[in-house]
């Protein structure tokens, strides 16, 4: 028997190189073993079935999502979602608060505690994060603008300590300088150029890969438009815009995070180590895709 290398497999059946390697990985692939680092795979192999190919409701992720947001189903992806995206995205940005009592606020409106202090701007910004997922829902199909972007860091600051500072500018460029990892960002007078030319540069095509959804993020967290939760919005505006180009969506969570913020520094020089991170963390996404049997592309 004849075997063919993963790139070959992957061009035969139209699909990535990674999701070949998940395949024999998991042992779908009858009769593919490793010869060193390398996988060998039968010419005559099929393709394993998906079990969400057999989903009753042929929908992509996006339009699952405005049906159960616009039902208000429980239980569901966009439940899901709301609790992961939102307690992963603030936890590695400080947030004290637990994955129940996130998924408590999101699910009854209110916060328990027992003997424990809570601060109430993890509060409120889980609160409003919940907002911002609903956001970037109801606008996934449209381009991506200056607007919506101010839209998030108004929705996301709104009622914080940091909304009742003169300085502090919610929902508006920063009015002093910062920094992000030790590295100097944009002068706060150079942000409002430097986001126009950033968005009418990608905004120049229609759809975008993977790869150019993360390049967008490595920008704008190095112009660092406002004085805080540039990381959060940031991640919000991937998430939207990988619903927008119909690739798997992705959430960087704590056991990423290290990777996450050095792939991000490392960018200009070495593209790879925030991509694989960013791809980690998508097979992690897909697993919910699966049981949520929503159909999605490799």
């Amino acid at each position: 028997m004849d075997y063919l290398s993963v790139a070959e497999i992957a061009k035969k059946w139209n699909m990535s190189e990674r999701g070949v390697r998940n395949y024999c990985a998991q042992n779908k692939i009858p009769g593919a073993f490793l010869t060193g680092k390398t996988w060998n795979i039968p010419e005559n192999a099929e393709k394993p079935s998906r079990k969400n190919k057999k989903c009753d409701i042929p929908q992509n992720l996006l339009a699952r999502l405005k049906l159960e947001k616009s039902s208000s189903l429980k239980g569901g992806i966009y439940h899901k979602i709301q609790i992961e995206l939102t307690y992963n995205s603030n936890h590695i940005e400080g947030s004290k608060l637990t994955h129940d009592q996130t998924r408590y606020i999101f699910e009854t409106n209110t916060i328990g505690i027992e003997d424990e202090v809570l601060n109430v701007d993890d509060i409120i910004e889980t609160a409003n994060h919940f907002k911002c997922i609903d956001i970037i829902i109801d606008n996934a199909g449209y381009r991506l603008t200056e607007k919506l972007i101010k839209s998030l860091h108004f929705t996301l600051k709104s009622g914080t300590s940091d909304s009742r500072k003169a300085w502090f500018n919610v929902g508006e460029y920063k009015k002093l300088p910062n920094e992000v990892g030790g590295r100097k960002t944009a002068d706060p007078e150079e942000v409002s150029q430097r986001i126009k030319e950033l968005l009418r540069s990608y905004n120049e095509k229609q759809t975008h890969s993977l790869d150019e959804i993360i390049d967008f993020h490595y920008q704008f967290e190095m112009i660092h438009p406002f004085q805080d939760g540039n990381g959060r919005v940031g991640r919000l505006i991937m998430f939207k815009e990988c619903l927008k180009n119909n690739i798997v969506p992705f959430i960087i969570d704590e056991s990423l995070k290290i990777f996450y913020y050095r792939g991000l520094s490392e960018w200009k020089s070495e593209k790879r180590d925030l991509l694989d991170t960013c791809l980690t963390a998508q097979d992690r996404f897909k697993q919910y895709l699966d049981y949520f049997q929503i159909p999605y592309n490799e």
